[in-house]
């Protein structure tokens, strides 16, 4: 008899496998895209940061990021994020943790508080998460912030949009690459990310939040899961395609306006030629920009706001536009003049 075979490794199953791959292709290409802005190639291991809340979304990342760490593909460390807002929540945090350094990559919690803004619970818990990920990518002298946004909430990031008639920005959702931080799975839905913690028998936690409609998202979910039933279309993967395509529409237009606009940043007067003269797909971007450097917050800068400053531009006829913060825009004299409100006679 011959010597005995060693046990065969087990074969890794497809949904797994997407993760694992679409991780080390999000990292490859963002670490060329520095590259190429720096002009030089770097042979140093990436570091990361990988944001966990304990879904399968975030889990599923988690296992392949551990799995790359472990191989020295990358250099990793996992970050979950307390909230404080659910009952338990630090047991899910600790749970994570626990979860992370058995596969063999450090881990720690980070704890956050949370006061609603203007913007309601979810955005302040949204800020402040990422300011959290941010102070550790810095801690830890880390090059990329990785999130476990898949397609599924491209499309309910799209669907929201629409619901708020955003222009193109909105309508291009979430990009893989925002600053430092990368959504690798963006061209993952959740079902694939379910499945690989399946099949890895990977314990996830269901956040309750998840269920509440009383926010925005969570209906949107439900609306998208019914109108894929309802119509025997893939509108989840329409909606993530029409992200990407109007993604590559803003990003270009954007450009040209910040190009076409930087000569007007912080110049409380611009010669209304100087604006008219514009189209109307540049112009908005330029009047936005325009505004928000002279200090007008970006909340108060939604795109009914914008169109009513083209109108008026657009008519050159001396009028004015109040804004937030007891400022206005003034047309006189063939100037738009940004200044504080007049205030009334007594």
């Amino acid at each position: 008899m011959g010597e005995p075979h060693p046990p065969r490794r087990p074969t890794l199953d497809p949904a797994s496998g997407s993760v694992r791959n679409a991780v080390r292709a999000g990292v490859a290409e963002a670490r060329s895209v520095e590259s190429d802005a720096a002009g030089s190639d770097s042979d140093a291991v990436p570091g990361v940061i990988v944001a966990v809340s304990g879904g399968a979304d975030s889990m599923a990342l988690l296992h392949a990021v551990a799995f790359l760490h472990r191989r020295g593909e990358v250099r990793a460390q996992a970050v979950t994020v307390d909230h404080g807002l659910q009952t338990g929540s630090a047991e899910v945090a600790r749970r994570v943790v626990a979860t992370a350094e058995s596969w063999g990559m450090p881990a720690e919690i980070r704890t956050v508080t949370i006061t609603a803004g203007e913007e309601g619970l979810e955005a302040a818990a949204r800020d402040a998460r990422y300011a959290a990920l941010e102070e550790a990518r810095n801690t830890a002298g880390a090059d990329w912030i990785l999130t476990a946004h898949t397609r599924s909430d491209q499309a309910e990031t799209v669907l929201l949009g629409l619901m708020r008639g955003s222009g193109t920005r909105s309508l291009a959702g979430m990009s893989p690459r925002t600053g430092r931080v990368l959504r690798p799975l963006l061209g993952l839905d959740r079902a694939q990310t379910e499945s690989a913690c399946s099949a890895q028998g990977i314990e996830v936690w269901n956040d309750p939040m998840n269920d509440d409609t009383s926010f925005a998202r969570v209906r949107a979910r439900r609306l998208l899961a019914g109108l894929e039933n309802d119509l025997g279309q893939p509108i989840i993967a329409n909606l993530a395609r029409t992200a990407d395509l109007c993604r590559a529409d803003a990003d270009f237009l954007d450009a040209h306006a910040q190009e076409t606009g930087a000569a007007f940043l912080r110049v409380a007067s611009v010669p209304v030629g100087a604006f008219t003269t514009l189209d109307d797909a540049v112009l908005g971007r330029v009047i936005r920009d325009w505004l928000l450097s002279l200090g007008v917050p970006a909340q108060n800068l939604g795109a009914a706001r914008v169109a009513e400053l083209m109108t008026l531009i657009r008519s050159r006829r001396r009028g004015r536009l109040s804004l937030p913060g007891d400022t206005e825009v003034v047309i006189d004299r063939g100037q738009v003049v940004f200044q504080a409100a007049a205030r009334p006679r007594r």
